[in-house]
């Protein structure tokens, strides 16, 4: 299974089971669209999403991408948005439990959450979409910018600097720090927690929270998301992707 589930007590668990580091590729945003579909006709209180192995997600499918072509891109960005979007405005409480990397969309599915919890060791979180040579979709902004501090939006998009746990707790970027071993019961608490709160509120105040967000990407969608795809799909990006993809693992796609 690309997405597994396992049910705690009233608290779905959605762990990414995607090759090494857990890449964004289209199965694996269809798989999770469909994974939250089955949780919220379900009996569970709340989700946490974690990924198997040593990383969260290191985001998207670089390799896939070029692969693909500017066809492929087309048809791949609208995926990355409806996952986005599920999990940012889900109506039952979200909790990330981040077990290692989550980078670019990695970090991106992390902010979707209503809760976010780091273990500490090599992990490292950041949103390097300007280094890699792609801007950022209008919703995915809008999320990063309904979850960080100005001044922290700002550095971590315009550098696209890394940061690791303690530097990632300081910052506001994640709420909790753990140990590895201690991290999905930690989250499953957390989770507990929130999905003790009567789901009508907790969905209402939740549309309240996230629906200035979603309005304001709807509008930059209408006025730059065909802008913003013709970047992703052109010959420059790609020539661009290649080149932070030989810089950083050493491979060319």
């Amino acid at each position: 299974m690309i997405v597994e589930r396992e049910d705690q007590s009233g608290i779905a668990i959605l762990r990414m089971n995607r090759g090494k580091v857990n890449a964004l590729d289209a199965e694996l945003l269809q798989a999770l669209v469909a994974a939250l579909d089955d949780v919220e006709g379900s009996d569970a209180a709340a989700v946490v999403v974690t990924g198997a192995g040593t990383a969260f997600s290191a985001g998207v499918d670089l390799f896939r991408l070029l692969e693909g072509g500017p066809e492929h891109v087309r048809e791949y960005l609208p995926l990355l948005d409806a996952v986005f979007g599920r999990l940012f405005s889900f109506p039952k409480p979200t909790v990330a439990a981040v077990n290692g990397h989550a980078l670019a969309g990695g970090h991106l599915l992390m902010a979707c959450c209503d809760r976010r919890l780091m273990a500490r060791g090599p992990g490292k979180i950041g949103v390097p979409e300007l280094l890699v040579g792609i801007p950022f979709p209008p919703l995915a902004l809008e999320i990063l910018r309904a979850t960080l501090a100005p001044e922290v939006l700002q550095d971590l998009v315009y550098t696209g600097r890394t940061l690791g746990a303690d530097e990632a707790l300081a910052r506001g970027v994640v709420h909790e720090l753990t140990e590895p071993g201690e991290l999905l019961e930690r989250a499953l608490a957390r989770a507990r927690q929130l999905g003790d709160i009567p789901g009508p509120i907790f969905r209402l105040t939740k549309r309240e929270i996230v629906a200035p967000a979603l309005e304001r990407a709807e509008r930059l969608q209408a006025e730059l998301g065909e802008e913003v795809t013709g970047i992703w799909a052109s010959p420059d990006s790609a020539a661009a992707i290649r080149a932070f993809l030989s810089r950083t693992v050493g491979r060319r796609g």
